[in-house]
């Protein structure tokens, strides 16, 4: 089958290759055939090493399909089932399922990831943060599963498993946006959109959206952003609406020790600074121990939204439907799996919000 390959961490591109073999299903697993797939930053964050990811390694993590074999022992799945691929599967009975924090759930994750999960060439190769949905099949934990409705469009589900559920649980979920409040989000790509896309169904009053890119910030105010501006004309936004105190919730969406920083600075006394974006482990932030003090400000690190996927999809499969969550206007690109290193240049550019791959088969 086909399935883009990582050979080694730092290369810039991938390899898509015929000769790739898929491993399973054993007990307890699932094997699923992709029918689309987006193409998120954190991919590039597995090529270029800001994410740990043992190599070869068949990448792609934000995917939906059909289950098309089943395990011994799984019984809450079954064949034909359309699933969204979970990258962070929750074991059910950890501390942390049972405590409401089933995101920080590592039970199944570690072991996933640590997995071959493919054979390419005749030698094991890993699948990206457990799952590796650039192939046209892959083989998961039955936790690492969530059935949706069949009437779900193959490249809609397939948003849901990393960069909604990410940027749109980041507001409702971690930050707990409330009605009538400010907010700043730092990063308009496809992860960024979604946190604007939250903090608007959560009733900020005001939105205000930061890029470098200025092509993005007409798309940012299209999903919600009411001020869209480059980082140096912040400032007139800040003053029109907080009179300089600085908003109530910030949010960084790059994973940037200067971004992060300015997140912080730019939320009020009090106020809450969100880190949604993956940062590199040898990078740090600076604060000093005064300014904790004396601001009572939060700053927060949120993975996955901090979300329950058994619930939060269908929860925003339900805000989709009713038309209060655009999905379709986050799709810049379709493409086809040979194209993924166009897409990569494409997102290094900052020309993308989400390009979905398809692998064929209509929902």
């Amino acid at each position: 089958m086909r399935a883009a390959v990582l050979q080694a961490v730092g290369d810039e591109t991938v390899e898509v290759r015929d000769d790739v073999e898929v491993v399973g299903p054993g007990p307890g697993e699932v094997r699923v055939a992709i029918r689309a797939t987006g193409v998120c930053h954190s991919d590039l964050s597995a090529m270029n090493g800001t994410i740990p990811q043992p190599t070869p390694a068949v990448l792609g993590h934000e995917g939906a399909g059909e289950v098309v074999a089943v395990g011994e022992g799984v019984g809450t799945i079954k064949l034909g089932d359309h699933v969204i691929v979970v990258w962070v599967p929750p074991c059910g009975t950890c501390r942390y399922c049972l405590g409401g924090q089933p995101n920080l759930c590592t039970q199944v994750m570690y072991s996933a990831g640590l997995t071959p999960r493919f054979v390419v060439g005749g030698s094991p190769a890993y699948g990206f943060a457990g799952t590796g949905t650039f192939a046209e099949e892959v083989v998961l934990p039955v936790q690492g599963v969530v059935a949706i409705d069949k009437d779900v469009p193959w490249e809609i589900a397939s948003l849901l498993g990393c960069g909604v559920v990410t940027g749109v649980g980041a507001a409702i979920n971690a930050a707990k946006v409330r009605p009538g409040s400010s907010v700043l989000v730092y990063g308009c790509g496809g992860v960024g959109m979604a946190v604007i896309q939250g903090a608007r169904i959560a009733g900020a009053a005001e939105i205000v959206a930061v890029d470098r890119v200025e092509a993005k910030l007409d798309q940012a105010r299209r999903f919600g952003a009411t001020h869209a501006v480059v980082p140096e004309r912040l400032g007139g936004p800040k003053d029109e609406i907080t009179e300089g105190d600085g908003f109530d919730y910030a949010f960084e969406v790059i994973g940037r020790p200067e971004t992060i920083r300015a997140a912080y600075d730019n939320v009020r006394r009090g106020g809450t600074a969100v880190v949604v974006g993956a940062g590199r482990a040898e990078e740090t932030v600076e604060l000093n121990a005064f300014e904790l003090f004396y601001s009572e400000k939060t700053l927060k690190g949120t993975i996955y939204g901090s979300a329950d996927v058994r619930t939060d999809f269908h929860r925003l499969l339900r805000l989709w439907k009713a038309g209060r969550l655009d999905l379709e206007g986050m799709i810049s690109d379709r493409l086809d799996l040979s194209k993924i290193n166009e897409a990569f240049a494409k997102m290094r550019a900052g020309e993308a919000i989400r390009q979905v791959i398809h692998f064929g088969g209509a929902a």
